[in-house]
């Protein structure tokens, strides 16, 4: 996994994480919107198969 890739994964983590604890500490339900984001672009990244190019693999 290189450099941009891990990046991407963290950027991922933290809109989901920013989106819960907006949520938690706030109660407004807005913030649910950076969650489903977070989780669909991750899930989108593993569907697609972009996770990981075929060099990286063994």
């Amino acid at each position: 996994m290189n450099g941009a890739l891990k990046a991407a994964w963290a950027l991922t983590a933290f809109v989901i994480v920013a989106g819960l604890v907006g949520w938690l500490v706030t109660g407004r339900a807005v913030f649910a919107v950076f969650v489903v984001l977070g989780v669909l672009t991750g899930l989108g990244a593993v569907l697609t198969g972009r996770t990981a190019s075929k060099e990286d693999t063994p």
